[in-house]
């Protein structure tokens, strides 16, 4: 069985936890079994834990799950690229795959509403679909 831990972006809360109910769900549903949980405050925040996630010897794979939604300046843009590359760096320095969940940057509150079973879910697919694939190599 495929173990896997969910680290949420509490920023943008109300989409965020629906977000987590659907990963919860769907990971059942593949049977993925998710040995830890964390609740950060923002996106940006994600790396630092993802990285102490990837190190646990019960952790096959982290998926991340967030919105960054677009505001009055770039920001949005700024904050996405940096944990896209992070999270990148840090698969890679673990060879675990890290799914990534997070909606954003240039979206609206109501097109992330609109995704976010999708990307809850994807996440978390992608971290089983690519665990699969490295353990067969």
């Amino acid at each position: 069985m495929v173990s896997i831990a969910i680290v949420r972006s509490r920023f943008n809360n109300e989409i965020t936890d629906r977000m987590l109910a659907y990963a919860r769900a769907h990971a059942k549903k593949l049977g993925v079994k998710i040995v830890a949980e964390a609740n950060v405050p923002g996106a940006f925040d994600m790396p630092v834990v993802v990285k102490k996630l990837l190190g646990r010897d019960d952790v096959d794979g982290v998926a991340t799950i967030g919105a960054v939604i677009k505001g009055e300046t770039n920001h949005d843009e700024l904050i996405a690229h940096q944990l896209a590359n992070a999270i990148t760096m840090l698969s890679l320095e673990y060879g675990k795959p890290v799914g990534l969940g997070v909606i954003g940057p240039g979206v609206t509150w109501r097109k992330a509403q609109a995704r976010a079973r999708q990307y809850a879910e994807q996440s978390v697919e992608a971290v089983l679909s690519m665990h699969k694939e490295l353990e067969r190599l």
